[in-house]
């Protein structure tokens, strides 16, 4: 999801970015009965079968697991990083690339492999120069992306070259870096406006505690291909491939994992087959995300609708609304922002007419963005009566926005249903095997 171009994937002979790969993913899998829940898992348990997973909204009990649940991008942990994370020093290119305190200016990115090197290519499109940090003496990506970024007019390459702090301008925000040359220990500064890290990932594994093996790094141990030490629960992609890590491998690992589900089912009699049905299969639903969004203007804005687009909304609901105002700030090519927008579409469904929402689009509207101080994407902004009451960067569990929402209106959160256990999801089949 945050994967700027991919240049490697079977189909795509002029690539494709990784937000629009899944979301095509996506339809795809729908197309063919998928059901997809964006929401959080809270927790698993293995310890007994079916296996049981609570999310933040529902029960399931499942026979066999598949665990995707990728890795997180790597901090450097300089000294000024807690102070100027989201304020110039960023771990997603894209993004936050787009937002207008890096348009036109000079920004750095930290690493030597393909994350790195990608994320150098990608801000050019919005950064004046781009200077890569490679700590060794050579870097560490494919032939073809080193290739690309030594061409590159836009990109200076900095071998044996280390970050060692970040300090702050007069405005608070990124003003320079603090670089230590690992060959001879000479320090030097290096003007940039923005600082993003390639350096490598953290596997999210943490939510499996110990019910499954894991190696030193957190990586989940797998034999056979995709087989946990945990009979019935398979892992797929980045969360346990250290080596490869890119996306058409995670795709093939997923269906690596998938066959080896219908085996497992199928060996153990817990297989249920569903047939397609002779007629044509329906084309997945659109979403909310699927729309073209048209910025609304003084003919087509009506304060009743919850939903809003666009700086003309944002002004005209800031001033006027008696609701609580949700304000959420992405880009194009954010793949976190595509995530979000149906969990914050939910959330706002929740509350009926006592909230308000507008999505503005930062690269349309840069001088919004730039004057609410939103330095990333997604950046959710919620106010009530002109107040602002919580920034919420990123992607944050359903719950956090609904507290903020509450602490507002003075009410709890709309009665939902309690959480249900679902009965155990076979791995379905089309007529045949596949």
């Amino acid at each position: 999801m945050t994967t700027t171009e991919v240049e490697n994937f079977p189909g795509f002979p002029e690539g494709i970015t990784g937000p629009d790969l899944m979301d095509k993913m996506r339809k795809q899998a729908e197309r063919w009965g998928a059901i997809m829940h964006t929401e959080d898992v809270e927790t698993v348990d293995f310890s007994t079968r079916p296996f049981t997973i609570r999310s933040s909204d529902r029960e399931v009990k499942a026979n066999s697991v598949i665990l995707a649940t990728g890795a997180t991008a790597k901090r450097l942990g300089i000294p000024a990083e807690q102070t100027l994370w989201s304020k110039g020093i960023s771990a997603c290119a894209i993004c936050d690339g787009a937002s207008p305190i890096f348009k036109d200016e000079e920004v750095a990115v930290v690493g030597g492999g393909d994350t790195a090197t990608e994320e150098a290519v990608y801000l050019t499109k919005y950064c004046k120069h781009v200077h890569l940090l490679v700590r060794g003496p050579t870097m560490r990506a494919s032939k073809a992306m080193q290739d690309r970024v030594i061409q590159h007019k836009g990109i200076t390459v900095h071998y044996n070259t280390e970050c060692v702090d970040a300090l702050p301008n007069s405005k608070g925000l990124l003003g320079s870096l603090k670089l230590r040359d690992t060959a001879n220990g000479d320090e030097r500064r290096l003007n940039v406006k923005g600082l993003f890290y390639g350096i490598g990932h953290t596997p999210n594994s943490k939510i499996y505690g110990n019910q499954i093996e894991l190696d030193s790094a957190g990586y989940v141990v797998v034999k056979d291909g995709s087989k946990t030490s945990l009979e019935g629960v398979f892992s797929a992609g980045d969360l346990h491939d250290q080596e490869y890590r890119q996306a058409i491998t995670a795709a093939g690992s997923g269906c690596m994992a998938a066959i080896t589900v219908e085996r497992y089912l199928t060996e153990n009699n817990l297989l249920i087959e569903y047939h397609q049905s002779k007629q044509k299969a329906q084309p997945a639903s659109k979403t909310a995300e699927d729309a073209e969004p048209e910025a609304e203007d003084s003919e087509t804005f009506d304060i009743e609708a919850t939903k809003h687009y666009g700086q003309f909304a944002l002004r005209k609901l800031y001033h006027e609304s008696d609701r609580v105002l949700m304000v959420m700030y992405s880009s194009p090519t954010c793949g976190p922002c595509r995530r979000l927008k149906p969990m914050l579409d939910k959330v706002v469904q929740e509350y009926d007419s006592k909230v308000h929402y507008v999505e503005i689009d930062i690269v349309a509207d840069p001088e919004i963005a730039e004057a609410a101080g939103v330095a990333g994407t997604p950046t959710t902004q919620i106010f009530y009566k002109k107040e602002r009451l919580k920034v919420l960067s990123g992607v944050k569990m359903k719950s956090e926005y609904r507290e903020v929402i509450e602490s507002a209106i003075g009410a709890p959160a709309p009665a939902t249903e309690a959480p249900a256990p679902v009965a155990p999801e076979p791995v379905g089949a089309s007529s045949g095997k596949r």
